[in-house]
């Protein structure tokens, strides 16, 4: 029994669980193709730095040769016949290989492909913060897509109500039949709302299983529950984070860098070059008599290339002009930033301010709808219009409501993804 109950626990924590938005992030953190994809490019790019290092260690070739010949039909200078040979050759050498100097080719290269590898995390990080962000709005975007189809299911309900009890009225001489063509033209029109929000909803659920690659829960199993996310107190200190942890400034800061270092590998190729090499072979010739040769040889080696025909030339110029465009792209992307930092900190201000006041119309809205149907209801002055247009305004006020709710959470989560600072952590 208690294994039961036991089992029974963690049966209903994990579907608990799988209700919440970290659950869902987590699933499309794991399974999207695209950031798996960056993984792997981050594995590939961090070889590079074993590669570069290699450079300065000596390299060691081992090979062996074997040959047989045989020579026939020989004739000397007179045209008489010689007599036939065979040979059979074995050679095997060992050598080694070690640069001395390159003209800090191979420091440059090194320094490069620490900066490839750190800008491959700054890009593993920017398509992280972009499939957590997808992952939030689809999952808010679904619960604000359920809650309107819900408003306006409970709108069409309403209207059948009132059709119904109008249709009575009218029969006793209550209302008149504008009255009732009146609650009929607004129950059409609510329907017609319904339709399009469960199209919307369906939408919102295909959008939700792409992103997650889970399929969307029932409005029942979702959890709406309030976020702490830490945010900076003022825009100027949003800035300043901004300006330290935004991916894509710091891929283009990276990129400048690589666009320096590439810059002097190109000038290090006029440098001269030393090498010392070292060999040493054992050659064996069987034939009618056993001759062996052990060879061992060191050289020292010194090269200077003076001119390859303009390639090198060239190619300082080109590494020139690319360091150009990655400073200048750097600028462009630094004002970007500012510009996308400033609009993110504005949306999430003024959603604030969106939502006290939604709060504030919705609070309005049911108070006067209860009354105006109350005195509606009860026989009074009050029309069938101004009963459509009070529960108009009531359904436009939860709309409102939930779509600024939802706004400001996402409005939370692009300002963490302008700052850099959105992670799973954020979430959790």
């Amino acid at each position: 029994m208690r294994l039961f109950f036991f089992i029974l626990l963690l049966f209903v924590s994990k579907n608990l669980f799988a209700s919440d938005l970290t659950f869902y992030v987590d699933q499309a953190h794991k399974n999207n193709p695209k950031l798996n994809a960056e993984r792997e490019n981050l594995k590939a790019i961090k070889e590079n730095i074993n590669i570069s290092k290699g450079e300065f260690l000596p390299s060691l070739t081992l090979s062996g040769t074997q040959e047989s010949s045989q020579s026939y039909n020989r004739t000397n200078q007179s045209g008489s016949t010689v007599a036939d040979t065979s040979s059979d050759t074995e050679t095997k050498s060992i050598k080694i290989d070690q640069k001395i100097f390159q003209g800090f080719q191979g420091v440059n290269s090194y320094k490069k492909s620490h900066f490839e590898f750190e800008k491959a995390k700054f890009q593993l990080k920017k398509v992280e913060q972009e499939t957590i962000l997808n992952a939030v709005i689809v999952y808010y975007d679904l619960i604000f897509k359920f809650e309107n189809e819900d408003f306006n299911s409970s709108n069409v309900n309403l209207f059948e109500r009132q059709v119904e009890s109008d249709r009575a009225r009218l029969q006793k001489g209550e209302i008149n039949l504008t009255d009732l063509a009146q609650s009929e033209s607004s129950l059409a029109g609510a329907s017609a709302s319904l339709i399009k929000a469960k199209t919307e909803l369906l939408a919102s659920k295909s959008e939700f299983q792409r992103i997650t690659r889970v399929e969307a829960p029932k409005y029942e199993k979702l959890l709406k529950k309030p976020l702490n996310i830490s945010l900076p107190k003022d825009f100027k200190s949003a800035l300043e984070i901004a300006k330290k942890n935004n991916p894509k400034l710091m891929i283009a800061k990276l990129d400048a860098m690589i666009a320096e270092k590439e810059l002097a590998i190109e000038k290090s190729k006029l440098s001269p070059t030393a090498s010392i090499n070292y060999s040493k072979s054992d050659s064996r010739d069987f034939s009618s008599s056993i001759d062996e040769n052990d060879k061992e040889t060191l050289k020292a080696e010194i090269n200077w290339p003076i001119i390859k025909g303009g390639k090198n030339f060239s190619s300082i110029k080109k590494a020139k002009h690319k360091k150009l465009k990655s400073d200048l792209l750097l600028k462009d992307i630094e004002n970007e930033v500012n510009t996308s930092t400033a609009n993110a900190w504005s949306t999430y201000q003024s959603s604030e301010s969106i939502l006290k006041s939604t709060k504030s119309q919705l609070q309005a809205a049911e108070i006067a709808n209860e009354g105006i149907t109350l005195e509606y209801d009860s026989g009074s002055t009050r029309t069938t219009l101004d009963v459509i247009q009070s529960r108009a305004l009531l359904l436009n006020a939860r709309i409102d409501n939930a779509k600024a709710e939802r706004d400001l959470v996402i409005s939370k989560f692009k300002l963490l993804d302008q700052l850099g600072n959105l992670s799973l952590n954020a979430v959790n």
